[in-house]
């Protein structure tokens, strides 16, 4: 004898189940979105050397992506590296030459 539990554990409208977590998604990004405009938090990345204005558009880019609009993912993505990548030559340059490596040959 079956247990009554069986029922329970099956579904037998053929039917597919499917989950949109696109509301929950977007609360997600707009919790993030405002905490990287509170002006604590962007105190304390900026003393870690992050930027809370990159970290927004990556976040637009991380948006759009999940939305399928992946050309605008791309462009904002591209943007980010790009900064990222700037911000990071700066730095190096900025630091001078190490192990006594000149910028002479």
């Amino acid at each position: 004898m079956a247990s009554s539990d069986d029922d329970d554990r099956t579904i037998g409208s053929g039917s597919t189940f499917s989950v949109d977590p696109t509301r929950e998604i977007s609360s997600v990004f707009d919790d993030l979105e405002d905490l990287l405009k509170n002006g604590d938090v962007i105190e304390a990345l900026s003393q870690r050397g992050v930027n809370a204005s990159i970290a927004l558009t990556a976040i637009e880019g991380l948006r759009a992506y999940l939305d399928g609009k992946k050309a605008e993912a791309a462009e904002d993505f591209a943007m980010v590296a790009e900064e990222i990548r700037g911000r990071l030559e700066l730095a190096r340059a900025a630091e001078g030459p190490k192990n006594g490596q000149g910028g002479h040959s």
